[in-house]
């Protein structure tokens, strides 16, 4: 570990705990109705939607016709995308590189447009090889712009359901998604992708350039509108890349500042909407509760991680690699590190990125030490609480909230109350299940791949036995139940119609598993914290007593910390001693 190292992630985390109250105040004036400054410049365009679309935004939904309206939209969403995606050999600029584009197979496409739809961007093709202009730009960043719109809209209504004083209704759906669109994501990722381009990331519909490379090998360099997907796919949690290996190319996170802004933007919304959260319900000390439950459990993943790193691998230390004394960025573990970026800034970066549903990476992931690549399982065994997607970690994190205040008050022979709320039998029932389905759908659809003869013809070195083998596949699953889209890489779903059939068996099985995954992994929970909003905004608040537990102080963080830690153990902790924790044990990196 280095000074500098550290200087810059303690840099990171005071623009984050500065600009993010700020930030949550704006959103806040957003939901709440209140004229924002963006008001003159999108208010008749948002009144002009309405119109055109016979919303009356006025018109309160309960959480039912909320779910309805969310579901009709997120279907029109996917079968858009599947045409879009299916019908690339219509696109103009269809032959960028003297190969002409042609259309995923069904099953490649199924699982693309399920993962979009669900703010995954789990990517079983290469973008600058599969993908026209036309699919990235109408296709698939504009259904990460709904996706995003669609997880913040469900914690926009869960917390009305929260602080509702009286009725059961949660807000119209159509109306927060097109404020969010217009007052948050738009502009927001209009000023990233400006400042983007200023510091070289592409914005171009330029042909690719064929070049011969220093070895006199001839190879062609991709091109294309990377800055405008760039913005939204950080600022939205979306993930995933305009290129193959993500924010490890120079095209895509240019320098050490951009790799800087692209973290900062990943983060910026999930920690702003906390602070929302506060605002909504009058009270800060309640926001700053959550905010730091959120920062902790991060910033401790950072740290184990850098410091696994840095220390570097058993493996190294018994080969004489290890610099004993880390004076700087040549010690440590460095495979499979972005060299121009070190261990510091890679670490802080797939953190990151692994706590909310993001899943960009810089580095990979499946060279970290063992106890390093723990830290991004135990990431995704937290269920995206840790931060989470925009939206998504938001209303998950108040489900653990909603248990923990029932664990506390069966603790002190009080019935539980949140907000003046009584938490009662239904309510426990509904969080119990919106919090299990996750972990339950990696499990049993890790347990179908691992047992599967198709499921484990898409890990090449399952043969070879071994920890890193399984923690593949694992985590493949893991991650997509999460909606992250990272992966350990080695798990494969993908033939490329372009360069032939490359791959083995198994292909269709791993897309359509996943797709299903994805899909079942958003959209139940969803239903759930929607159906918890509807129960609660019926609720009358009873008055403070000298018995009510509080849950806005130091002792309520340590409780709702240990309820995160102890559902994401037990649901999680067998299947981790199979993989990451096995490798950190006995040294053993590759199968």
């Amino acid at each position: 570990m280095t000074v500098n190292g550290w200087l810059q992630i303690v840099i990171f985390c005071a623009l984050l705990i500065g600009l993010s109250p700020i930030v949550g105040g704006y959103l806040a004036k957003v939901y709440m109705g209140e004229r924002v400054f963006l008001t003159p410049v999108f208010g008749w365009f948002e009144r002009g939607l309405y119109r055109a679309f016979g919303v009356d935004a006025k018109r309160e939904q309960d959480w039912k016709s909320y779910a309805k309206s969310l579901l009709l939209f997120s279907l029109a969403g996917w079968l858009i995308l599947y045409l879009i995606l299916r019908t690339q050999t219509l696109d103009p600029w269809n032959n960028y590189g003297g190969v002409k584009f042609y259309s995923a197979p069904w099953n490649v496409t199924f699982n693309t447009v399920s993962s979009f739809l669900t703010n995954t961007n789990w990517q079983y093709y290469s973008g600058e090889d599969t993908m026209t202009y036309v699919s990235q730009m109408l296709g698939l960043t504009v259904q990460q712009f709904c996706s995003s719109a669609v997880g913040i809209a469900v914690a926009v209504a869960m917390i009305r359901g929260i602080a509702g004083r009286s009725g059961k209704n949660l807000g119209n759906f159509y109306a927060d998604v097109t404020r969010t669109i217009l007052y948050v994501l738009l502009p927001m990722s209009f000023i990233a992708a400006l400042v983007l381009v200023s510091q070289g990331v592409l914005q171009n519909l330029s042909h690719y350039t064929s070049v011969d490379g220093i070895s006199g090998i001839a190879q062609t360099i991709a091109q294309g509108p990377v800055a405008s997907m760039e913005a939204i796919k950080d600022l939205g949690s979306n993930g995933g890349g305009f290129f193959d290996v993500n924010a490890s190319h120079p095209f895509e996170n240019p320098n050490g500042f951009t790799n800087f802004f692209i973290v900062f933007m990943v983060l910026i919304l999930p920690a702003s909407l906390v602070w929302m959260y506060g605002r909504m319900v009058g009270s800060r000390r309640q926001a700053l509760a959550i905010f730091t439950t959120m920062f902790v459990m991060w910033f401790g993943g950072v740290t184990v991680a850098y410091a696994a790193e840095a220390h570097g691998s058993p493996a190294q230390h018994a080969a004489g690699l290890h610099t004993q004394v880390i004076a700087d960025s040549t010690g440590g573990n460095l495979e499979g590190k972005e060299q121009r970026f070190g261990i510091a800034d890679s670490v802080l970066f797939d953190v990151s990125t692994t706590a909310t549903s993001n899943g960009s990476v810089n580095s990979a992931l499946e060279s970290y030490t063992g106890l390093g690549g723990a830290v991004p399982f135990a990431n995704l065994s937290a269920s995206e609480v840790i931060w989470g997607g925009v939206g998504t970690g938001m209303y998950s994190i108040l489900m653990y909230v909603i248990l923990a205040v029932f664990i506390g008050g069966l603790m002190v022979g009080r019935t539980p109350e949140y907000l003046g709320k009584k938490i009662e039998a239904k309510e426990i029932k509904l969080v119990a299940i919106g919090l299990l389905i996750t972990p339950l759908t990696a499990l049993f659809a890790t347990a179908l791949a691992v047992a599967s003869s198709a499921g484990r013809a898409s890990i090449p070195s399952l043969a070879a036995g071994g920890p890193q083998a399984f923690s593949e596949s694992f985590y493949a699953y893991l991650s997509q139940s999460n909606n992250n889209g990272s992966a350990f890489a080695g798990y494969d779903g993908y033939n490329n119609p372009n360069v032939g059939n490359l791959h083995s068996a198994g292909v269709t099985f791993a897309d359509l598993l996943g797709g299903g995954v994805m899909l079942l992994a958003r959209y139940a929970p969803i239903l759930f914290a929607l159906a918890i909003g509807g129960v609660l905004a019926g609720k009358r608040v009873s008055p403070v007593g000298l018995g009510t537990m509080r849950t806005d102080n130091g002792t309520f963080v340590v409780l709702l910390i240990g309820v995160i830690v102890l559902v994401g153990a037990l649901t999680f902790f067998p299947a981790l001693l199979l993989g990451p924790i096995v490798q950190a044990l006995t040294g053993h990196l590759y199968s």
